[in-house]
């Protein structure tokens, strides 16, 4: 899913203005350990990784990518994933995590409603 791999990129670079086109603004993301939060206090989170914790890159697991089409909405898509801290260009100290992503096709293109991150 190439929307995807560039969501990884955004993410990665501390691209926020990238990675604010990726939601949509009524977005739920549900964090098992974090709760539930709105596109704000999202696109809030972003900036505090980006400024705080530049280090961390965000990795798909090869193979672990599902994706099913929904209906008159969009698809589900689920996975695993991976936060690692990039030190002196080697990737350490690597969480595992499982997400889903519910992709809603929109005028404006593919753009995630609802993410559900757990696992951690």
């Amino acid at each position: 899913m190439e929307r995807d791999s560039t969501l990884f990129s955004a993410a990665n670079s501390g691209d926020i203005d990238k990675l604010k086109t990726f939601f949509t603004k009524d977005l739920e993301f549900f964090h098992d350990t974090g709760g539930l939060a709105g596109y704000e206090e999202t696109v809030d989170n972003f900036l505090k990784v980006a400024k705080n914790y530049a280090y961390t890159r965000r990795i798909l697991v090869p193979g672990t990518v599902e994706v099913y089409p929904v209906k008159d909405y969009g698809a589900i898509q689920s996975g695993v994933h991976q936060f690692c801290r990039l030190e002196n260009g080697v990737l350490t100290h690597c969480g595992t995590f499982k997400f889903v992503h519910i992709w809603k096709h929109t005028d404006e293109g593919w753009m995630i409603s609802r993410v559900v991150s757990y696992g951690h």
